[in-house]
């Protein structure tokens, strides 16, 4: 981290097939050694994967929202479609909604006050939340064991759609260390 002023906020194109610039993003965190077409295919099987999981079982139609009810201030993404789920926005919707039930309202940063050191809780913003999310989707879906990786990514998606699974785990380990260390608030500048 740069000491005299801040890093500049880079611009990421959208994706191709969606449009979207939190695709494209996560398409940049799957892929590894510069191999970016292996990883859209990844991102949109998984995609695919799970928006046909979702209308098999019926879940994507109802509009009601699987996360967690002790979520903080931010609200989630709620799916309302007409009918099944299916097409481009609806894929979109569901990553969103993946991505908000998995992203932090708090964590826990160094602070070193006179000679000790404090994990001082702090909020997250809605950027860097969504990248830990992505982060701790992907690092969920490495340690499952389906066969490929978009399935492994598409089932671990899944999991933190209905607020369950790794990735929701880590969320919550980040919150109670947060709530833990609360007494360390008042360092936060």
């Amino acid at each position: 981290m740069p000491r005299r002023k801040a890093a500049v906020k880079r611009e990421t194109l959208p994706d191709p097939l969606y449009g979207s610039d939190q695709v494209s993003k996560f398409i940049n965190v799957i892929m590894r050694a510069g191999k970016k077409s292996i990883a859209e295919k990844i991102v949109y099987r998984a995609l695919n994967n799970l928006t046909e999981r979702l209308k098999k079982e019926g879940k994507g139609d109802k509009g009601d929202d699987h996360g967690d009810s002790s979520r903080g201030g931010r609200k989630s993404v709620v799916i309302k479609s007409k009918g099944s789920v299916s097409g481009h926005d609806d894929a979109l919707e569901l990553l969103m909604k993946v991505l908000s039930n998995v992203a932090p309202t708090v964590e826990v940063k160094s602070r070193r006050v006179g000679g000790a050191t404090y994990q001082v809780p702090i909020e997250v913003a809605l950027d860097r939340g969504h990248a830990l999310a992505m982060r701790w989707v992907v690092q969920a879906a490495k340690g499952r064991s389906e066969k490929t990786m978009a399935l492994r990514l598409a089932a671990e998606m899944y999991e933190a759609y209905l607020g369950r699974g790794t990735s929701i785990k880590m969320r919550d380990d980040v919150h109670r260390m947060a709530k833990a260390n609360q007494a360390f608030a008042h360092y936060r500048w």
